[in-house]
């Protein structure tokens, strides 16, 4: 290795150090004074975060995540969402369910390194009030500078950046850096309806433990 070289590598290095340590001290600080524990599983609720949803196979993760993009367009604000090939919601359901398909753009790519450079400029980019980011299949854990990225220009632009991800709730969150995770659940009523639940695993300003619940009924499509 060249000194050029090396002291290139050095200086990112040192770089991705004083982001990830800047996002930590920036929560920190924020978490001072204690929120007081919201109402519900919404934008309101999550703010400006890296935020992490799970569930286990069947947990209503897309229902919730359609939800928030509803709630994020009705406020007149821009989202996207960042997926790979093959794996999304059910058009029709998100329409029936009031989102705007038309002015949703949705980025599939195949590779994890293609879709986490898409949600990093999409972040950078201040343009969108929330980003989806499915990695329903791409393992538990994320890459710290990955975390550092999403995370720090999540707090700078005020944007909710949404991991989606499939484990139970005994697995960690995707890393350090995720300031609020929720565990998805469905709970069957009978007569075609389920109660739709999140229980906060993880919560950086508030502590965990709070839960929403919403009654619905069973789409064809959406999970």
């Amino acid at each position: 290795m060249t000194t050029t070289t090396a002291a290139a590598t050095t200086a990112t290095t040192q770089r991705r150090v004083r982001a990830i340590a800047s996002a930590s001290r920036a929560w920190a600080q924020r978490s001072l004074v204690p929120a007081p524990v919201p109402g519900r599983w919404s934008r309101a609720a999550l703010g400006g975060c890296l935020a992490e949803l799970s569930g286990a196979s069947g947990a209503p993760s897309l229902t919730l995540a359609c939800s928030l993009v509803r709630e994020v367009q009705q406020q007149g604000e821009p989202v996207a969402w960042v997926t790979r090939p093959g794996s999304t919601f059910y058009p029709p359901d998100a329409a029936d369910g009031g989102i705007d398909l038309p002015v949703l753009p949705v980025v599939r790519l195949d590779s994890l390194h293609d879709r986490l450079r898409a949600a990093d400029q999409i972040a950078r980019s201040g343009a969108f009030g929330l980003l989806v980011l499915d990695l329903s299949e791409d393992g538990p854990t994320l890459p710290l500078t990955a975390q550092s990225r999403l995370s720090e220009q999540a707090m700078a632009q005020g944007a909710l950046v949404l991991c989606l991800t499939t484990k139970r709730a005994r697995q960690p969150s995707l890393g350090s850096l995720v300031a609020v995770r929720g565990q998805a659940r469905r709970i069957r009523r009978g007569d075609g309806r389920y109660v739709c639940q999140v229980e906060v695993l993880k919560d950086k300003r508030r502590g965990p433990g709070w839960t929403d619940e919403e009654d619905r009924r069973g789409p064809d499509g959406v999970r």
